[in-house]
């Protein structure tokens, strides 16, 4: 299997003249899923996490409902690829039919494939109340996760999902040339290890999609931040699917967009459903 990172040579070229050296990028590779037998997805994605990623798109993509029905999980790699091979329980063949897309998916592709407009406009999961946050916590979560970033830091070409938990900072950190693989991965991770996502905040390094809120929503997390402005369709999503959404977040503050009173001026950051 590839390493994430590949080191290259190339010119530079300034205003002070050429030179020669070497450059870390990132690798990227072609990722088949399948499901009993057959082929739901083709991704471009970092070859890295890959059960990570494999658990988090099938349950974003509802083609699973928990872990468990995942009977079983090989990473196979090839010479133009690599197969992350899934066994589900036979009843969930009906599901598997219907969601299958046969896709091939660019990097960054958060919709590819999607035949409907009403599927790719599909409600989000309305998320209960959650757990509520100060400004404060926002800033140090979203401050937190530069430092972890570090695939990141060596190619400055990927993108970062990571989940934030008061008292215990940053639990999971994802990165992925796709940022929708990214925030898959992360919530393969999560589920993994029986992390309760109502307990913590999203953190996103991209712009806010559509799609990354549906995403969130499945994920079952009622607040997310991002270093980038949402879509308009995002807000609205976020909106009607209960769940905060923060974005524009630098160094001196952040806009929230939708569901405002999680995050509780000098407030109290303790409020669970």
């Amino acid at each position: 299997m590839k390493p994430p990172v590949t080191n290259v040579r190339r010119f530079v070229w300034r205003e002070s003249g050429l030179s020669e050296a070497e450059r870390s990028i990132p690798e990227e590779a072609a990722i088949a899923l399948t499901y009993n037998g057959g082929t739901q997805a083709v991704m471009m994605a970092s070859p890295q996490d890959l059960e990570d990623f494999a658990v988090g798109f099938s349950l974003s993509e509802r083609i699973v409902t928990s872990v468990s029905d995942i009977l079983s999980l090989d990473v196979l790699s090839f010479e133009d690829g690599i197969e992350l091979r899934m066994w589900l329980d036979p009843s969930l063949a009906e599901r598997i039919s219907q969601r299958r897309r046969h896709i091939a998916g660019p990097t960054g592709c958060g919709l590819c494939g999607i035949d409907s407009i009403v599927e790719a406009t599909r409600p989000a999961t309305v998320i209960g109340r959650g757990r509520a946050f100060t400004p404060a916590q926002v800033m140090d979560a979203m401050q937190s996760i530069h430092a972890l970033q570090k695939l990141n830091i060596e190619t400055r070409a990927v993108h970062a999902a990571a989940f934030w938990m008061p008292g215990r900072g940053v639990v999971a950190l994802r990165e992925d040339v796709g940022r929708h693989n990214a925030l898959d991965k992360l919530a393969g991770a999560l589920a993994r290890q029986g992390i309760e996502a109502a307990e913590g905040m999203v953190l996103l390094t991209s712009r806010v999609s559509v799609e990354m809120v549906q995403k969130t929503a499945a994920l079952g997390a009622s607040v997310m931040v991002s270093v980038s402005a949402p879509t308009a369709l995002a807000v609205r999503m976020a909106e009607a699917a209960n769940i905060t959404l923060a974005a524009v977040a630098r160094a001196d503050g952040f806009e929230v967009f939708t569901h405002a009173d999680r995050i509780l001026p000098g407030g109290v950051a303790d409020v669970v459903a």
